[in-house]
């Protein structure tokens, strides 16, 4: 409710009432400033909506002046020619600065992290916290719905004291939020950068129709979320997490997680099954440890049963394939999926950016 109150804020500076806005989102007046009051994302959806275009400012008052009905939906078009997330997301950076002045976003790579950092410029009383939600917001459901996968973020950050309704803000940003931060901003795994733009100019007019529920709702499907179960089944002590440690670590619950690897035709079964048999192979190629430890490393009551399950795998006995001095096709152990596939510190938007 913090942030209906914000928007009524923005109305009592624009000099009109608020009533109908309050009304199309079926929200008592008298509720507005209770403690520990909520609304839907439905009710958020039908209030921001009528709001934005009832002031004709799509900031609802946070900045300095108005971003009229239709501005982000330019930063749409002007990144939707995009060939990758990663020029997609420097260009919606570089463009909202041609909107306003008053906060600036910039993305930064490094290594394995990408991280999207709001700089404010001016105070921003008492719509600070609206807009730094809302502004990343923005930004991250966009990224989601242009290559139409959900973007796990690795951390959320904002530069306020924890509020009191704190216990929202993982429904917003899933995964580890952090209050009291130099600045506002989140970071993910930097891979997603190179997924390709998924939506087209056609798809862009459906969705600007009704864009608001991409900034109040998580996008579901992950299209990165095989690579990464099989980065946090990497190592001997990974290999052992259940599922529920799984889900935990990836800010999923155990269902959700076993329906989108459903989603993308694979099962947590079998990516465990793989992750042992890479690691195995790794171990017989590459080190001299005695067969039973290998089994035992990566889940295996009994050297017997070890083999037999390699067998499946390869058509050989863990002996024969050491003794036949076959090189793994696994990665090195403790090798990163970002290292597996990309060099070094890069710039987002280094190559083909031209607009």
């Amino acid at each position: 409710m913090a942030f209906v109150q914000a928007m009524l804020l923005a109305y009592q500076r624009a000099g009109k009432d608020s009533g109908a806005a309050l009304r199309r989102a079926h929200i008592a007046p008298d509720k507005v400033h209770l403690p520990g009051a909520r609304i839907t994302a439905a009710q958020m959806e039908a209030i921001s909506g009528h709001a934005m275009q009832e002031l004709d400012d799509e900031a609802l008052g946070w900045f300095s002046r108005r971003l009229p009905w239709g501005s982000y939906g330019m930063l749409c078009r002007a990144s939707i020619t995009s060939a990758t997330l990663g020029l997609a997301m420097t260009r919606w950076c570089r463009h909202h600065r041609l909107l306003i002045d008053d906060i600036t976003l910039a993305l930064d790579v490094r290594g394995t992290l990408a991280t999207i950092t709001l700089t404010e410029h001016r105070p921003l009383g008492r719509m600070r916290e609206f807009c730094l939600v809302s502004t990343l917001r923005y930004l991250h459901g966009y990224a989601c719905w242009a290559v139409d996968s959900r973007i796990a973020l690795r951390a959320a950050s904002f530069p306020f004291e924890r509020p009191v309704h704190h216990d929202a803000y993982p429904l917003m940003f899933p995964g580890p939020v952090h209050f009291g931060a130099a600045h506002a901003g989140f970071s993910f795994d930097a891979p997603y950068l190179d997924l390709p733009l998924r939506r087209d100019e056609s798809a862009l007019q459906a969705m600007l129709v009704r864009a608001l529920p991409l900034t109040v709702l998580q996008y579901r499907r992950d299209r990165l979320l095989v690579q990464r179960v099989r980065e946090a089944l990497r190592g001997s002590q990974a290999i052992g997490r259940s599922a529920e440690q799984l889900a935990h670590a990836l800010h999923l619950s155990v269902r959700t997680l076993h329906r989108h690897l459903r989603d993308e035709g694979a099962t947590l079964q079998a990516l465990k099954d793989e992750a042992r048999r890479e690691q195995a192979m790794a171990w017989l190629a590459r080190s001299q440890r005695p067969i039973k430890q290998v089994a035992q490393a990566v889940g295996f009551a009994s050297e017997k049963s070890f083999a037999r399950a390699f067998r499946t795998w390869t058509g050989q006995t863990p002996s024969a394939y050491r003794s036949a001095g076959r090189q793994a096709p696994a990665p090195a152990i403790g090798r990163t999926l970002f290292e597996a596939g990309h060099g070094g510190k890069r710039k987002a938007g280094d190559a083909g950016d031209a607009g």
